[in-house]
């Protein structure tokens, strides 16, 4: 495990005690709300293939509007 020296504003720790559950140690409470906020910021992001091609935004969605849009304006 590495050992790191991290400077915290006194309201982050603060913030940090409080959130520790009990009997949790201040290391630990640390490293699991870093984790915590770490994967709710990446859940956030779109995945990688989001926004590759083109087409309108909502396409995934609106995928059988489109098509049923698209047929109609073969069928005249």
């Amino acid at each position: 495990m590495a050992r790191r020296t991290v400077n915290l504003p006194d309201s982050v720790e603060a913030l940090a005690r409080e959130a520790a559950e009990p009997g949790e140690s201040f290391s630990a409470t640390v490293s699991r709300l870093i984790e915590e906020g770490v994967r709710v910021t990446r859940g956030r992001r779109a995945p990688s293939y989001v926004g590759a091609g083109e087409g309108p935004e909502d396409l995934g969605i609106n995928a059988e509007k489109y098509l049923r849009e698209l047929a109609e304006e073969y069928e005249h």
